[in-house]
């Protein structure tokens, strides 16, 4: 053995005097290991800024507590806390202030004094008791009243004894996307990091989206891998959808001068899920029905890197995607009034050269939601044109709607003669939501969701719903996983509890 052999140098790893870790260096693991090998066994660290999240307003209860007309669960305050410490920032929530100017005055000085960020939620907007931009001008200063983002335009940022204060809207995206606009940057710096961005990739618009001039807009999408292709999905745009970032895959930013974007158009987006996970979204776009959620989840349990995203635009704009190449997989239970057969006639006249394989999903029954003991005693499409009964329809080029139209045109029942034939609505649920809360009296749907309600039900048709899968895509790894959860025994008894369906021809190809 030479010498010198199998021995490790002095000062291989740490000599002294060397830098291990700079300044404003977040600490991970590994440097905890670097510093106690070099000896260092205490440092100066930057101390967490304590952030106070005050919610106020009359209308807000704590969750838990029994909901009544007029108020509203308050869950702002735990989103931007769990953001606060996701950020490095350490958070106290205050109880709910209500919408007296005194107490909240009070509750500002008091938290001002004793924390580096103050966060109020709600009490930015414009309404009549909305006065907190007033009361910070008594205390304090109001820099900025307004930005120029959606969501999140009636943003506050002010200041009081030195205490940086931000204002944020009440509706809860507004409020998630002004935090992380303003209120991160401000954990950051006080910790001496600076923030990073996420990661971007180039997407195309699934759909053309108008956009305000004069606002940068926060676009919350969905993504799908169509052909080696990222294509983007908008989710709902409203500012009080909170299961919109639940969804969300990723946030794309309009520019403020901007006037939207058309479909197909290449943009930036800003990633919120993991790339690969995102290349496994399963795109089906089409009819809606209670079916769908249970196979997400089947999904999800049995083949967790794959998760089925729906979006419910009717059957005909289902086959409209499948036309354009903007999804993987379409849903419809389309009637053809003149053979009286189900999608193979529209699918014949929308995708004539497209090779497609039809897979039944199942039968299910359609009829008439009404109120529990039926008040208003419907026992068929012909009362829908009593006076005193209101309906909500589906939308044009759902399958409901296209059956309907087939019912009163046999029935010779002019549509215009219902009250409520042009409302429309999405989904079979809402439209089940909207008997269940009294707007209207009856509508049409599937058992399943007047279950769902706990509403009466009055049946009028069986329909087939097929699944419309084209050929290329039918023997890829995810198709088939597919396939195999609505093959499988555990799915049907699922569905089979709902009530309403008939699975005798499930998981069949009945067209190739």
């Amino acid at each position: 053995v030479s010498p010198g052999q199998h021995i490790r140098n002095i000062g291989e790893d740490v000599v002294a005097n060397q830098l291990i870790i700079p300044v404003n260096h977040k600490i991970r693991p590994v440097d905890i290991g670097a510093l106690l090998a070099g000896g260092v066994n205490q440092l100066p660290v930057r101390r967490k800024p304590k952030v106070v999240v005050i919610p106020t307003g009359d209308e807000l209860i704590p969750p838990g507590e029994e909901i009544s007309p007029g108020k509203i669960i308050e869950y702002n305050s735990k989103i931007i806390k769990g953001l606060i410490h996701e950020w490095g920032g350490k958070a106290k929530v205050y109880e709910i202030v209500k919408d007296i100017p005194v107490d909240l005055k009070r509750i500002l000085l008091e938290a001002s004094s004793q924390n580096d960020i103050v966060v109020v939620l709600a009490g930015s907007s414009a309404g009549s008791k909305d006065f907190t931009s007033e009361i910070v001008k008594s205390i304090g200063d109001v820099l900025v009243h307004g930005v120029a983002i959606m969501p999140g335009k009636p943003t506050i940022l002010g200041i009081i004894d030195d205490t940086p204060l931000i204002g944020l809207p009440g509706y809860p995206i507004s409020a998630i996307i002004a935090a992380e606009q303003f209120l991160k940057p401000l954990i950051f710096r006080k910790l001496g990091l600076t923030v990073k961005r996420r990661e971007e990739i180039k997407v195309h618009m699934a759909h053309k989206v108008v956009s305000r001039l004069g606002d940068e807009e926060f676009l919350r999408v969905k993504l799908g891998n169509i052909d080696g292709k990222i294509m983007a999905y908008p989710l709902s745009r409203g500012a009080g959808v909170v299961t919109s970032l639940v969804e969300a895959d990723a946030l794309i930013r309009i520019p403020l001068l901007k006037e939207g974007v058309d479909f197909g158009e290449e943009v930036e987006a800003e990633l919120l899920e993991d790339l690969n996970r995102i290349k496994n979204n399963i795109i089906v776009t089409g009819s809606h029905d209670l079916v769908l959620d249970i196979l997400r989840n089947e999904l999800q349990e049995e083949f967790s890197d794959f998760n089925l995203v729906s979006f419910n635009v009717g059957s005909m704009g289902g086959l409209l995607a499948l036309k354009q190449k903007r999804t993987h997989l379409a849903t419809a239970h389309l009637l053809d009034p003149e053979s009286g057969e189900y999608n193979f006639p529209y699918i014949k006249k929308m995708l004539p050269q497209r090779e497609l394989i039809v897979v039944n999903l199942t039968y299910r029954e359609q009829g008439i939601m009404v109120k529990r003991r039926n008040p208003k005693n419907i026992k068929g499409i012909d009362d829908l044109i009593k006076k005193d009964i209101k309906f909500i329809n589906r939308q044009k080029g759902s399958g409901t709607r296209v059956l309907l139209d087939y019912l009163l045109k046999k029935k010779g029942i002019n549509p215009l003669d219902i009250q409520g034939y042009s409302k429309e609505e999405y989904t079979h649920l809402m439209v089940a939501s909207a008997v269940a809360e009294g707007s209207v009296d009856a509508g049409l749907g599937i058992l399943s969701a007047a279950k769902a309600f706990s509403l009466d039900f009055v049946p009028v048709a069986k329909e087939r719903y097929d699944i419309i899968i084209p050929k290329e895509y039918h023997s890829s790894l995810k198709i088939q996983k597919l396939l195999t959860i609505i093959r499988s025994e555990k799915f049907r008894k699922k569905v089979l509890s709902l009530g309403g369906y008939d699975l005798s021809q499930s998981g069949k190809v009945i067209k190739e």
